[in-house]
């Protein structure tokens, strides 16, 4: 025990030194602008984010990196977005703060719970009430019908419906005997599978209904006995690409702009082509905090943040974000295969598996690898959805990284 507070000392007073040095190079790109609130707000961020650490080291005997690893996304995020705009620096200043608090409290309500695996219904039946208040009073932003609006605050449903959707695949593989009376109870799942696409697709959320889809894929080919649904999976899901592609006006677009977007460089490619300039000009060390011009990308802030991050703080700088995710995903995957609870390992691999995703689709859009969506930046991107239900997810794979009680176990075999 006393081996692991050392090794874990270490990258937390790491931390603490990155924090620091993170705060003055923003103080050093708003020294004509700095007051009281921006000095209050960095210092707030620094003390919040290690006394979380120190917090999580104490209740948690589970794998404690997967925390100090998003803080660090976190904070490559917040210094982009102040200096995009300081006001919207200082409310995802909030967002963080508030997202915390919500990894803590869905880590403490997970624990406690110990029922999670026999919820198939309340999951599928919730996620549809969901969609439905979603498509019925939903706003159309960005050619998607998936904002629900109070006044100035809006949020995404499916963004809380993503989590509900992997403890249904759980619940359902985890029960699976109970379901299969007829031999059929993988043909069912897709079918629940597609219902869940099928709203995202109502709601013109293409970025979100590829998410899903790939989440099920994976989680079907570890645990899917009856290998044909595999195939019957990946068919379904090509036919819906291409009706999708005739059927939807901002799908024919995003697929062109991926094409050929030097075409339409001065319209609907615009915005692909400056995200390709402002990486391309940043190089490998980037142009300096506030020397460079992500403020010509439309949407920078969410969708964009990363070319915006390439621009002014290098390639390397977008390389190292990438290995970040990838060691996030890599532990994720390591929590998954230690964890004896069947539940829990299948919600481990789920929530891994989105969050390595969602970072390719959106990170592979912004560079034309892949057509675009309008996915964000798990931890980084702008918005108070994205955050909170990222930390929700987060939460649950701290859970998901402690060795559950044997008697657990011993009811999942």
């Amino acid at each position: 025990m006393f081996k692991k507070l050392i090794s874990y000392r270490v990258p937390r007073n790491l931390l603490v030194l990155i924090d620091v040095i993170a705060l003055l190079l923003l103080f050093a790109y708003s020294t004509d602008e700095l007051d009281k609130f921006t000095l209050i707000t960095g210092i707030v961020l620094i003390f919040i984010i290690y006394v979380s650490n120190f917090i999580l080291l104490k209740i948690s005997s589970g794998d404690h990196y997967i925390f100090l690893i998003v803080t660090m996304l976190l904070k490559l995020g917040i210094i982009m977005i102040y200096r995009l705009n300081s006001k919207l620096g200082a409310r995802q200043v909030v967002w963080v703060s508030g997202g915390i608090l919500t990894f803590f409290i869905s880590y403490i309500i997970v624990k406690k719970i110990k029922k999670w695996d026999r919820l198939t219904l309340f999951y599928g039946v919730g996620s549809i009430v969901l969609f439905l208040i979603t498509l019925v009073f939903g706003k159309t932003i960005g050619g998607a019908r998936n904002w629900i609006k109070f006044g100035n605050f809006g949020f995404q449903p499916s963004e809380i419906i993503k989590i509900a959707f992997i403890f249904f695949i759980a619940s359902f593989y985890t029960n699976e005997e109970k379901f299969n009376k007829n031999g059929k109870s993988g043909y069912r799942l897709l079918i629940a599978v597609y219902i869940f696409i099928g709203f995202l697709f109502l709601q013109k959320d293409l970025g979100g209904a590829l998410l899903f889809y790939l989440i099920f894929l994976v989680i079907q080919y570890v645990y899917e006995k009856d290998r044909k649904l595999i195939l019957y999976n990946i068919l379904l899901a090509s036919i819906g690409a291409i009706v999708s592609y005739f059927i939807f006006d901002h799908v024919k677009i995003r697929v062109e702009t991926w094409i050929d977007p030097w075409r339409y460089v001065d319209n609907k490619g615009y915005q692909i082509t400056q995200s390709l300039f402002a990486i391309a000009n940043g190089g490998f060390f980037g142009t300096g905090i506030g020397l460079g011009h992500p403020d010509f990308i439309p949407e920078v802030h969410t969708d964009f943040i990363f070319p915006a991050i390439c621009e002014e703080m290098g390639i390397f700088t977008g390389i190292a974000i990438m290995m970040l995710f990838l060691i996030l995903v890599y532990r994720g995957f390591k929590i998954a295969l230690s964890q004896s609870d069947k539940f829990f390992r299948i919600v481990a691999f789920g929530i891994s598996a989105m969050f390595g995703f969602q970072t390719f689709i959106i990170f592979g859009g912004v560079i034309k690898m892949i057509p675009l969506t309008g996915i964000t930046v798990p931890f980084i991107s702008y918005g108070g959805s994205s955050i909170i239900s990222s930390f929700i997810a987060l939460g649950i794979l701290q859970v998901a990284s402690e060795e559950l009680p044997m008697e657990e176990v011993e009811e999942h075999e």
